[in-house]
C-alpha cells in the first residue's frame, strides 16, 4: 500500500495540470483534485484496478467530478476581439471532447485508456477526439510570444505555432528581450521556457510582463513536477519537454480559452 500511495503522490502534479487545463483555473482545478485526494485517503482501495496508479487516479477523479457542476468552465459573455472570439469558440466544444483531447494529447493516455477513464466506449472517444481536433483547426489566429534561449527548440515551437494558424511576434532568449517584445507587440499568449541563458529566468520575465498584461502563459519544462508542487501560486498551463505538435496546439487552445472576457 505504501508503494501505491507514493505512486499516487508522484502522479498528483499531472492530475493538477490536467484539472487546471480543463478549467483554465488553478483555484478550480486544485479544488477538484483536493476533493479526489480526500476521498482516496478514506478509500485507498480505489487505487487497485490493476492498471497504472496514474490511470486509477484519473479515473477516480472523473467519478468524483460529476456532482460539482459549478466548477465547469463558463462561456464568456459579450466576447469581442480575437482572443475573446477564440475563447467563445472553444467554450462551445462539448466538455467530453475537451477531456478526451487533454487526456490523450496532454497526459499521453491512449484513446482506450481515455475512454475507460471517462466511462465511454472507444468508438465514442475516437469521435470526440476527431471533433475536438477539427475545432482547434477552425479557431482564429492570435499573437504569440516565445521565450526560449535554445535556437533549435525556439524554431520548432515557432513552426508549430505557425502551423496552427497563429502569428509569432517574436522569440526572446533573455528576460529583457522578452519584456521588450511583450511591450511592443502585446501578445495574446506567451510560451515560456523556465531556464534561459546567462542565468535568466522565464518565470521572472513572465512576472514582469504580467504586471501590464493579462495574456495567458504556457510554461515549457522537462520537470513539470517542480512547478506543480501544490504550494503557493502555480501556473495553470504546463507542458513537458519533449512535446509533440499536438501537445503544444492543445495547450495553446486551452490556455486561450482561459482569457477573461
Amino acid at each position: 500500500m505504501a508503494g501505491i500511495r507514493k505512486e499516487a503522490a508522484d502522479a498528483l502534479p499531472y492530475l493538477r495540470r490536467y484539472a487546471r487545463a480543463l478549467t483554465g483555473s488553478q483555484q478550480h482545478g486544485d479544488q477538484w483534485v483536493r476533493m479526489c485526494v480526500e476521498v482516496l485517503l478514506q478509500q485507498p482501495d480505489l487505487l487497485k484496478s490493476g492498471a497504472t496508479t496514474k490511470f486509477d487516479l484519473f479515473t477516480v477523479f472523473h467519478r468524483l467530478r460529476q456532482p460539482f457542476g459549478a466548477l465547469e468552465p463558463r462561456a464568456p459573455e459579450g466576447a469581442i476581439g480575437t482572443a475573446d472570439r477564440l475563447k467563445a469558440g472553444l467554450t462551445d466544444i462539448p466538455l467530453r471532447q475537451k477531456q478526451v483531447l487533454l487526456l490523450t494529447a496532454l497526459e499521453s493516455f491512449t484513446i482506450g485508456q481515455a475512454a475507460a477513464i471517462l466511462g465511454i466506449d472507444v468508438d465514442q472517444a475516437e469521435t470526440d477526439l476527431a471533433q475536438a481536433q477539427n475545432e482547434l483547426k477552425r479557431i482564429a489566429s492570435v499573437r504569440v510570444l516565445i521565450i526560449e534561449d535554445e535556437a533549435v527548440i525556439a524554431l520548432d515551437v515557432a513552426n508549430i505555432v505557425k502551423d496552427a494558424g497563429h502569428e509569432v511576434v517574436g522569440i526572446a532568449p533573455t528576460e529583457q528581450a522578452a519584456i521588450a517584445l511583450a511591450r511592443q507587440h502585446a501578445p495574446h499568449l506567451i510560451l515560456a521556457d523556465i531556464q534561459l541563458r546567462a542565468g535568466d529566468s522565464g518565470i521572472v520575465a513572465v512576472r514582469q510582463i504580467l504586471k501590464s498584461s493579462s495574456a495567458p502563459v504556457i510554461f515549457v519544462t522537462a520537470y513539470p513536477e517542480r512547478l506543480l508542487t501544490g504550494v503557493g501560486l502555480e501556473p495553470a498551463f504546463v507542458i513537458t519537454k519533449p512535446f509533440s505538435a499536438e501537445d503544444l496546439q492543445t495547450a495553446i487552445a486551452h490556455a486561450l480559452e482561459s482569457v477573461p472576457a
